[in-house]
């Protein structure tokens, strides 16, 4: 890391006083950080990041499309269960889930962007793709998100009877959701339903 700050620091010409002065610390709090680690200050690493004109995530992984977690666990963390409204408030009208199928040789996990419509859930696929279900199979959705700042996060988890629709009234209904629009692109005419048999959730808080 302390290298990657380096390379970047010459590449923009500036000093590494001037870096600190940009990141609000003294240049000696500087070398300190660097000694002992993002997890000591993570405001002062994000504080270098945006002098430096990057992520958080590139400063310490050197990736910009980093998965997440890098940062590492907040302070005495703890999960709490989420209600059942929670949940649902959770995943909000739309965003990106991963859509679990009961396959051959063993169970598949996708990602699909999705909207939520009348308590259920409910995506884009084609005929052919991984991403189609047997009509009437046994599925699992999860969504989830991580807050890498600040080590918290929140993960639901939906199981229930995917359904492919069929009305073309409900159909249209669907096409004019937030988010209908997948994300994969090609040619997804099928719209599948995920009406939750069950629906759980938990939250990471930390502190």
């Amino acid at each position: 890391m302390a290298h990657r700050i380096t390379e970047q620091r010459e590449r923009l010409g500036i000093t590494e006083d001037s870096l600190a002065r940009q990141a609000a610390m003294a240049p000696r709090y500087l070398h300190h950080l660097l000694e002992a680690g993002p997890t000591f200050d993570p405001g002062g690493f994000v504080r270098i990041a945006a002098a430096l004109g990057m992520s958080r995530e590139e400063l310490l992984t050197g990736r910009r499309d980093a998965p997440p977690g890098q940062g590492g666990p907040g302070p005495r963390p703890r999960l709490l269960s989420l209600t059942e409204a929670e949940c649902w408030d959770m995943v909000g009208t739309h965003g990106v889930g991963r859509i679990g199928l009961p396959v051959r040789p063993g169970p598949a996990v996708y990602p699909v962007n999705y909207v939520v419509d009348r308590a259920s859930f409910a995506y884009r696929t084609g005929p052919h793709v991984g991403t189609a279900p047997q009509e009437g199979a046994e599925v699992s959705f999860q969504v989830d998100h991580i807050d890498e700042y600040l080590g918290r996060g929140w993960s639901v988890l939906a199981v229930g009877t995917a359904h492919y629709v069929d009305d073309q009234e409900e159909t249209r209904h669907l096409d004019g959701l937030p988010g209908a629009a997948p994300w994969a692109g090609g040619d997804r005419p099928c719209w599948v339903r995920i009406r939750p048999a069950e629906i759980t959730g938990r939250r990471l808080v930390t502190g």
